[in-house]
């Protein structure tokens, strides 16, 4: 009786200290993200977020409160948002998405883009955004 306590303690413990994965924590954005839930969203971005142009390198979003208020009026003018995922990579600690996004602030258009995101200590603390050309 006393190994089956132990067991059952030793299991309840590995799962209280399991940490998501990198692609875990960008899986949970998405899925967020097709929800429109803020509040979920946020929960897996750094306080110290920055999201990059890849083609200039310009900082479009700084920062937590920067970046929930960018989301948040995207998810209010974008009933019908979705993005799906066309193809997935992980590396290390970098999780690169190429997906297709409809819906986008009410547009019939859809957007195709890769992002690349990276992640630290269960949260995105860097997505760095590659837009085809026009």
């Amino acid at each position: 009786m006393r190994n089956i306590i132990t067991l059952s303690l030793i299991l309840s413990l590995a799962t209280l200290t399991a940490q998501m994965t990198p692609e875990e924590v960008v899986q949970k954005q998405l899925e967020s993200y097709n929800n429109r839930d803020i509040d979920a969203f946020m929960s897996v971005i750094d306080k110290d977020i920055t999201v990059h142009e890849f083609s200039n390198g310009a900082i479009t979003i700084k920062g937590y409160d920067d970046c929930k208020a960018v989301y948040a009026n995207l998810f209010k003018e974008s009933p019908h948002l979705h993005s799906k995922i066309l193809t997935r990579t992980i590396f290390e600690n970098k999780t690169i998405d190429h997906e297709f996004i409809t819906g986008r602030k009410g547009s019939s258009t859809p957007i195709e883009l890769v992002l690349i995101y990276e992640v630290a200590q269960e949260k995105i603390n860097k997505i760095t955004v590659i837009r085809a050309q026009d």
